[in-house]
């Protein structure tokens, strides 16, 4: 039997050279699935709909274990922030060529590494202030005695 090229846990795939390849490679095609089934029914239903849609089902694929992300490189974050323009460009019946950072902002969505950003912010701020698990909040009090 040979050895496996990558392993799956807790739903983040882990190629042979402890990179996330796989597992971005799997989060960006499974989204751009689920856009492409949505364009099908964009005529169909409001745009309030349609954008809640959007971010019902495919942001959550997107953002999955992002915080595990950090550090990606720039190419692997172009293939993030690929998914999320063309989401914006969808609820905004927006042709390629127009320039996507107002899409963005009219959303208020941040940018794939600003997510990740956040995302790491957040949890780090509820470790501190006593609202994450308790694995994660006891070692960062025990770092932060350490540091001491």
């Amino acid at each position: 039997m040979l050895p496996s090229t990558k392993v799956h846990n807790l739903g983040i795939f882990i190629d042979s050279n402890v990179t996330t390849r796989s597992h971005i490679t799997r989060a960006v095609s499974g989204c751009f699935v689920v856009l492409w089934q949505l364009r099908s029914i964009r005529r169909s239903v409001p745009d309030s709909v349609f954008q809640t849609l959007v971010v019902v089902l495919v942001m959550p694929r997107l953002d999955y274990c992002n915080a595990t992300l950090a550090g990606l490189p720039v190419f692997q974050h172009r293939r993030l922030q690929s998914v999320l323009n063309a989401a914006a460009r969808l609820i905004h019946w927006s042709p390629l060529y127009e320039h996507i950072t107002p899409l963005l902002q009219d959303l208020h969505w941040l940018r794939s590494p600003e997510r990740i950003d956040f995302k790491l912010a957040v949890l780090v701020y509820r470790c501190l202030h006593g609202l994450a698990p308790h694995y994660l909040s006891d070692y960062f009090q025990h770092v932060a005695l350490s540091n001491h």
